[in-house]
């Protein structure tokens, strides 16, 4: 053991030994290359990166008496030179990819929740690539509220007296209760502590009751307080699937002062928190001292102003709000997706086509997703693919390959849920597994 032990760490020395300097990289004619793309210190912290990286795992192999990928490794100049160009391309690439969600669940938050419609997606262009009037009169000539581009349209979708967006909808309850609450109590129906992220989650099943928002109300204005109703998701539309989500017109019907909830559930917006209900609350809200700390910014802006118009024609958003058409979509649409990529899967123009026998249509139930109709299911159809070997490795190589695609595993299945993936990408889609599976 002891012999074996300084042979070890004779070799690892012998390694250490053979590994190439940062100048000797660096006069590699494929690092002057690199050079002549990226900034000079870029390239030397990704040479110095890669070479640190190498005498590291040989250090902690000498130390544990193993082999490792360090060992093995060619430590000549030019060998590294492929390591480091990797590096830099890693570092001047945007880390946010594209993915296609093939899990079942249309709103997932880890997947950047609701899709945007082509409207909304022009107006943050335009926004984004030009001066805009955002907090500017044209007419007037002189500095204007970023409000007045949502306020509008909000109160008429709602039929609310007043309304405020601001960056989220948790901002939006922190900004009402410290501009209502008045550092008073707040009184939180026990029904409520049921869904926040993260920390706590629990699903009331059973023979439960609450008390009529009306009578909320009631109670709120005979006690001079203020009654906010936090719906979170902002169902505006009229889809069958929403009847259990409570409705926004109904809570500024019922009395509620202030109502609030989020562009990017249900509404199938950006990601905003929307506060309507009576002016005074409102006004309140706009006035304190948080709403400046919490107010939306300019892309976010442009692209709910975008979305609350199309919900202008009821009929319209169903059809162009992403959110809405995937949940909507009938199920055989769905079906008929499904079938498309079986036979791109296994179809005679595929180069490396998948034997008829493996790939299979199943019903599944899909999700809208992120809090919003916990316990509603949508019927979906997914193609399943049986695999040869490991499953949880194949899914992972389509999470990491281009575009990105991310599905669910059954029984050492994958599992492609069709209810969120759009007809357009079905072709990637096909390619991507085909390129992972063949």
């Amino acid at each position: 053991m002891a012999e074996r032990s300084e042979k070890a760490d004779a070799g690892g020395r012998a390694r250490l030994r053979a590994l190439a300097a940062v100048d000797e990289v660096l006069r590699e004619p494929a690092a002057l290359e690199l050079l002549e793309r990226f900034p000079r210190e870029l390239v030397v912290d990704a040479v110095r990166a890669v070479i640190e990286r190498l005498r590291a795992g040989i250090l902690a192999a000498g130390a544990a008496g193993e082999a490792s990928a360090a060992q093995a490794a060619d430590l000549t100049p030019a060998a590294l030179v492929p390591w480091a160009a990797r590096l830099l391309e890693a570092a001047v690439t945007p880390s946010l990819r594209r993915v296609i969600n093939a899990t079942g669940v249309v709103v997932h938050t880890n997947l950047g929740r609701a899709l945007l419609p082509q409207e909304a997606v022009d107006a943050v262009v335009t926004a984004a690539s030009g001066y805009t009037d955002l907090e500017y009169s044209l007419v007037r000539g002189a500095r204007a509220s970023r409000q007045d581009h949502v306020h509008d349209v909000l109160c008429t979708v709602t039929g609310a007296e007043d309304a405020l967006a601001v960056n989220n909808n948790a901002a939006a309850v922190l900004l009402a209760l410290a501009a209502t609450a008045r550092g008073g109590e707040v009184l939180v129906a026990r029904g409520q502590l049921v869904e926040i992220g993260d920390g706590f989650r629990i699903r009331i099943v059973g023979f439960t009751a609450e008390p009529a928002l009306e009578e909320l109300a009631g109670l709120a204005h005979e006690r001079d307080a203020v009654l906010v109703d936090d719906l979170g998701s902002g169902a505006l539309a009229g889809l069958p699937m929403f009847a259990e989500e409570p409705a926004l017109t109904e809570s500024i019907a019922a009395g509620a002062d202030i109502v609030t909830f989020s562009g990017d559930k249900l509404l199938g917006g950006p990601q905003a928190g929307v506060a309507v209900g009576r002016a005074a609350a409102i006004e309140a809200m706009r006035r304190h001292p948080l709403a400046r700390a919490l107010r939306i910014d300019k892309l976010d802006l442009a692209a709910l102003d975008a979305v609350l118009r199309l919900y202008l024609d009821p009929a319209r958003a169903l059809e162009r709000v992403p959110t809405l058409a995937a949940l909507a979509a009938p199920l055989a649409e769905v079906h008929a997706r499904a079938e498309r990529l079986r036979d791109l899967l296994t179809g005679s123009g595929a180069a490396e086509a998948l034997p008829l026998g493996r790939v299979a249509l199943l019903e599944t139930v899909a999700r809208a997703g992120a809090g919003a109709l916990p316990v509603t299911e949508v019927p979906s159809v997914a193609v399943a693919v049986s695999v040869d070997g490991d499953a949880e490795g194949l899914a992972a190589a389509l999470r990491v390959g281009v575009p990105a695609v991310v599905c669910r595993l059954h029984d050492g299945r994958l599992l492609f849920d069709l209810r969120a993936v759009r007809d357009a990408e079905l072709d990637e889609l096909a390619s991507a597994v085909l390129t992972a599976l063949t």
